[in-house]
């Protein structure tokens, strides 16, 4: 942790570096991708500059307290005291500031739904999800963005990719990745048979322009007519763009728009954090043996959660929680399960060994 708030550190003053160079002022993009980064990090990189002020001013006490001098030595024990508090709740702010990892400041993140096992229940399934997060933003006042479907003759999703923006949206949305598990009775079913199908969750920061740049040699750019359920054309022209990048093989695509330009751009958004998040995952295996993996890793193939109807029932299996309240859930009051998993991380970061302290 404390080398990850060094790096921010570090990234911080490079990019007020930037802000008062020439050449980046003169590049109107340049110019605004860099101050929202900076922005993004500026909260965090205050507060820890004040926790290394006080643990500076704790080492230059720390001597005194073993003073031959007594009215220096009770001046130190005084202060040490006063010191320790503020090194202590300052520590809290950063920890609460940085659960959720490296990016846990972000306020964009872009996230997909899945259909899984289950065929059209799946789909239906996934279709719920997607309300579910949907009232939730609306209720942290959150924007929303559809970036891409594909639907089922009855109205479920196969796939939907969504943007999310707001102020701790990446944080309290990481948890949601990996796998969806819901037992219920479907509409279908005449005998009244509960059956189980599932859905995956995936959520990625959505990179700033400056941490991922695709120039257009970088992918493949394939054009074809969008088309609704079943395979039946909504409209006769090229709109829906497919892009494939040469690197990494990462394949995105979009039709929602009527616009070719407009379905290119969210496919580049989606493409760019499909990208960021495939280098970070990398670089989380590279650093798996000197970091704690906690329970918001975002492990696609991982089951989370169990959303089961006939018992009103949600429960969480990364840490037994439960809630006999999945009408609530379901109507966008995520936050129960999100408070938990944040209180479950706090008190296993406070118990770790590579804490900052």
């Amino acid at each position: 942790m404390r080398k990850m708030l060094e790096e921010k550190l570090a990234r911080f003053e490079e990019l007020e570096s930037q802000m008062s160079d020439p050449d980046v002022l003169a590049d109107s993009n340049r110019i605004a991708a860099v101050a929202r980064e900076h922005g993004s990090l500026v909260r965090l990189v205050n507060k820890y500059r004040s926790f290394k002020q006080v643990s500076d001013e704790i080492g230059e006490v720390t001597p005194m307290l073993t003073s031959d001098d007594e009215e220096e030595r009770e001046m130190a024990e005084a202060e040490i005291v006063e010191l320790k508090a503020k090194y202590e709740n300052l520590w809290d702010e950063l920890l609460e500031m940085t659960i959720g990892g490296e990016d846990a400041n972000r306020t964009r993140c872009i996230m997909e739904i899945r259909a899984g096992t289950g065929g059209d229940e799946a789909a239906l399934f996934a279709r719920n999800l997607y309300e579910m997060y949907k009232k939730h933003a609306e209720q942290k006042g959150w924007k929303v963005e559809v970036l891409g479907t594909s639907l089922t003759e009855l109205g479920g999703f196969k796939e939907i990719s969504l943007a999310f923006v707001g102020e701790g949206v990446y944080r309290d949305l990481a948890y949601e990745s990996g796998g969806h598990r819901v037992q219920r009775v479907p509409e279908t079913e005449a005998k009244g048979r509960i059956h189980t199908s599932a859905a995956t969750v995936a959520v990625m920061p959505e990179p700033e322009d400056v941490e991922v740049t695709l120039a257009p040699d970088d992918y493949r750019i394939d054009k074809f007519n969008a088309s609704g359920p079943g395979g039946q054309h909504v409209n006769k022209t090229e709109s829906a763009i497919r892009l494939t990048h040469h690197e990494t093989g990462i394949s995105v695509q979009c039709q929602d728009e009527k616009s070719q330009h407009k379905n290119l751009a969210k496919a580049l958004r989606e493409l760019k954090a499909r990208i960021y998040d495939r280098k970070r995952q990398e670089e989380d295996q590279k650093r798996s043996d000197q970091r704690k993996t906690l329970i918001g890793s975002g492990d696609r193939s991982q089951r989370i959660r169990t959303y089961n109807f006939p018992e009103n029932r949600i429960s969480d299996h990364r840490i037994n929680f439960t809630l006999y309240k999945l009408d609530q859930v379901l109507a966008g009051n995520v936050q129960p399960l999100t408070d938990a998993l944040l209180e479950h991380d706090r008190n296993e970061l406070r118990g770790s060994d590579d804490g900052i302290i």
